[in-house]
This record gives C-alpha cells, structure tokens and sequence, in this order.
C-alpha cells in the first residue's frame, strides 16, 4: 500500500491539519496534526487514527503502525525533530 492512500484515508475521515506517512510493505510511520488530539490521552490519538484503517490492518495490507499525534502549537515546535527524512 502507498503512504499516500493511507494519508488519503486519514484526511479524508479524520479533521486533519496535516498528515504524514512514511513506510514500505506493510509498516508505516504516522504523524497527524490536529486540535482535536489536545484533549486525547495518547491512547485515545492512537484509537482515533487507528479507526479508519481497520479494515486495511485486518487485512494485513497495513502490518505495523507507529503513530505520532500532535496539536498545531506542539507540532510547529516539534516539527524539525520529527518530520520523516
């Protein structure tokens, strides 16, 4: 699967101010940006980015997911740290 379908898939189901995805075969890194992640415990990000890829990991199409969650103010500080090379 291509990052950019899973980036796809995100953006299109979840209120995203940015996505990034980076991986090959079936393991993949995630960073999401959003307001909504300010209020979530770190499980709940996950649980929240996870949701609209189920089926895609159920398959086995997606085998690893690292994820990443942030709020645009913490993202803007973090960003030269975690911005996939």
């Amino acid at each position: 699967m291509d990052p950019k379908e899973i980036e796809d898939i995100l953006r299109a189901e979840l209120a995203l101010d940015e996505v990034h995805v980076k991986g090959e075969g079936s393991h993949y890194q995630v960073i999401a940006v959003s307001d909504m992640f300010a209020e979530m415990s770190r499980v709940k990000q996950q649980q929240t980015i996870y949701a609209p890829l189920k089926d895609k990991i159920a398959d086995g199409t997606i085998h690893a997911l690292s994820i990443k969650a942030f709020t645009p103010e913490k993202w803007r500080r973090e960003k030269m740290l975690n911005m996939p090379g």
